[in-house]
């Protein structure tokens, strides 16, 4: 039979390889959960990668950009024109859009309130044409703005600021994105530089 002593010893190395065997997993999991961490920042960075875009206030602009053709200028602007319908901000009265974006900046969308009331949009100040340059597959051109209170600046429909630079350039992945489908109103406000968007800002429309 083991001796008193034994059984001591032996009880005290079986805790402390528990001990060390816990300590180990912690460490494992630790380095885990900083490895996991890590990769998604990496993966996030890499989502957000600047992307070479193409920007130009009219056709004419776009037809002195090197290697840009007529009909390629003039095809980009037309998609962007047609998008302009679907993704420009909208209003319930000229007076809230011109707030937003200036007198006589605003025109009267083809969509109406579910009222029968007419709708109102700002005026399509420039487009901008995404993967330009990088080889990927090409975006689809989009309308771009200027509000009253950023002039200077280009902003998307989803009231992302490109910036006030024309030709190529570079925007996050998050500016490049096809803006979204705009199916409620919104205040005076509600689009630009210090735009504050609530609940209470938005009113749906019918199509």
């Amino acid at each position: 039979m083991r001796t008193n002593n034994e059984l001591f010893e032996i009880n005290a190395l079986s805790n402390a390889l528990s001990n060390a065997l816990e300590e180990l997993h912690m460490k494992r999991s630790k380095s885990l959960k900083l490895l996991m961490m890590g990769a998604t920042a990496i993966t996030l960075v890499a989502c957000d990668e600047p992307q070479d875009v193409a920007v130009f206030e009219n056709v004419e602009q776009c037809e002195k950009q090197e290697g840009f053709s007529s009909d390629f200028c003039e095809t980009n602007f037309k998609t962007a024109q047609s998008e302009h319908i679907r993704v420009a901000p909208k209003y319930t009265s000229v007076a809230d859009c011109e707030v937003d974006f200036g007198a006589e900046q605003c025109e009267i969308a083809p969509q109406r309130t579910s009222s029968g009331g007419a709708v109102f949009m700002p005026l399509m100040m420039g487009y901008m044409m995404g993967n330009m340059l990088s080889g990927g597959s090409r975006a689809a051109s989009q309308p771009l703005y200027r509000s009253s209170g950023d002039a200077k600046n280009f902003r998307t429909g989803d009231n992302h600021k490109v910036g006030s630079k024309t030709g190529i350039t570079k925007v996050s992945s998050q500016v490049a994105r096809a803006p979204s489908t705009k199916t409620s109103t919104i205040r005076r406000g509600g689009f630009g530089k210090t735009a504050a968007r609530t609940a209470g800002r938005f009113r749906s429309f019918g199509g």
